[in-house]
């Protein structure tokens, strides 16, 4: 009798268990690439353009503390020979010699000048993309959101990244699942027209002074500014 009364009790919870799952909506997915919607957003093109034009200005200041260094390295140089040099009297010697061991000091000062401007720079540039991509991410995930919702998805996955075992998180989908070139054009909808281009003018006939181009400032995950060859 108690075996029967618990087969019962059983089919009862079943029952209950398979009612409650299906009186749940059925799962509706869609995909999208929340990279790809990064990288083309056109706030995205806009924010490389003024962190590119950070990072150069930063460069010349950079370039610009090592010609300093330079000199002074140079100037250390010379009164080194000269507190080498026997034609010198001994005090013309000893006073070129205290003379180089400043300027070393000046050059080492410089230097660790230079180094922490770089550091400092750099973090920083770091910090503000971080910030600007994480508030750019954050609209898109709303618009992403928004369209999911206007298209009765109960579930959004995102197939940009890989997985921890470097494979990507979703092997397959059905193309006809994927919202994502549907979000771009809701996303760029806003760009502003792009500026005339100005008429172009002639080249100068004087050679630009040096040939090689400065050392370009690291800026982390930010496209490098394309830049057109200099004439000759």
């Amino acid at each position: 009798m108690n075996n029967i009364i618990r087969l019962l009790l059983g089919l009862v919870a079943l029952g209950t268990f398979t009612a409650a799952l299906q009186a749940q909506p059925a799962v509706k997915l869609v995909v999208v690439d929340m990279m790809s919607l990064f990288d083309k957003h056109y706030k995205t093109e806009e924010i490389n353009a003024k962190f590119n034009d950070v990072a150069q200005k930063a460069q010349e200041q950079l370039d610009e503390m090592n010609k300093q260094m330079q000199a002074v390295a140079d100037q250390y140089k010379e009164l080194l020979e000269q507190s080498k040099n026997t034609v010198l009297t001994a005090d013309a010697r000893g006073k070129a010699e205290s003379e180089a061991q400043k300027k070393l000091e000046d050059f080492q000062r410089r230097q660790a000048d230079a180094q922490n401007f770089r550091n400092s720079t750099q973090r920083s540039l770091q910090q503000r993309i971080k910030n600007h991509r994480d508030v750019l991410l954050e609209e898109i995930a709303k618009v992403v959101v928004d369209m999911a919702k206007r298209k009765g998805a109960t579930l959004v996955l995102d197939r940009s990244g890989p997985t921890m075992l470097g494979i990507p998180g979703i092997v397959y989908s059905d193309p006809a699942y994927d919202i994502t070139d549907e979000v771009m054009q809701e996303i760029n909808k806003d760009r502003p027209p792009a500026p005339t281009a100005p008429a172009p003018t002639a080249p100068s006939s004087t050679p630009p002074a040096g040939s090689n181009a400065p050392a370009q400032f690291t800026v982390p995950n930010v496209t490098p500014a394309k830049t057109e060859p200099k004439k000759p």
